[in-house]
Formats: structure tokens, C-alpha cells, sequence
């Protein structure tokens, strides 16, 4: 699966879930980690959980994808699902803020979710 039909299906699965201000963040220019950053906020860390769970059985179960490596369900703040081409940050509100990837990979490219077909509704 390409990186883009992954960060796609990510998206889905996070919206699927109610997931908030859903970002993407294209950084394979910046990095040789990955080519993508979708971050993503919940409302409880009962959601941040519910949306990392979602992500990780639509991946496997729909297009049999596994992360490479999976951190932070211990405490529910922040969970980080580690797909090689795409990692994926599940946060709780304070915990985005207090990281701010967004300003800290300022120099990605935020790629809008309508540009790669997702409908946020």
C-alpha cells in the first residue's frame, strides 16, 4: 500500500471515530524517518484509545497493514502508531498543545484532507 492510500486510511479510521482537527503533514522532505505525520485530537483518553484502536484494526483488517511499532497506551495522553511511511499521533488536547508538532515540523507541507479525497464531515 502506497504512503498516501495508508494516510488516507488512517484519516477515515480517525474520523470514523470522531476524531479531531485531524492534520497531515507531509515530511519527507525534512526527514529520513517517514514520508507523513497525521496528528489528530480526542476528548477523553477513553477516545484517544478508542481512535488508536480503530486505526490499527482498520489497517490490518481492511488493508492487512501492521505498525511497526505502537507507544503510549500506558498513559492515554498521546498514543503514536508507527506505520514506517506514516506515524501517527493520537493526542489529548494539552498534550498536542504542550508538543505542538505542528509548529515544531512547520516547514512540512499540511496537505488538506479534501486535496486526498477524505470528506470531514
Amino acid at each position: 500500500m502506497t504512503a498516501q492510500k495508508t494516510v488516507k486510511a488512517i484519516c477515515e479510521a480517525l474520523l470514523e471515530k470522531k476524531g479531531q482537527d485531524v492534520q497531515v503533514l507531509k515530511i519527507e522532505e525534512l526527514t529520513s524517518l517517514t514520508e507523513y505525520f497525521v496528528i489528530c485530537s480526542a476528548t477523553s483518553t477513553t477516545q484517544v484509545k478508542a481512535l488508536a484502536d480503530n486505526v490499527e484494526w482498520r489497517l490490518k483488517y481492511d488493508h492487512e497493514t501492521m505498525p511497526h511499532h505502537v507507544e503510549g497506551y500506558e498513559s492515554n495522553q498521546w498514543i503514536l502508531l508507527d506505520y514506517g511511511c506514516v506515524l501517527v499521533h493520537v493526542f489529548m488536547p494539552d498534550a498536542r498543545k504542550f508538543y505542538n508538532l505542528e509548529n515544531l515540523w512547520k516547514d512540512g507541507v499540511s496537505i488538506p484532507l479534501d486535496e486526498m479525497g477524505i470528506i470531514d464531515d
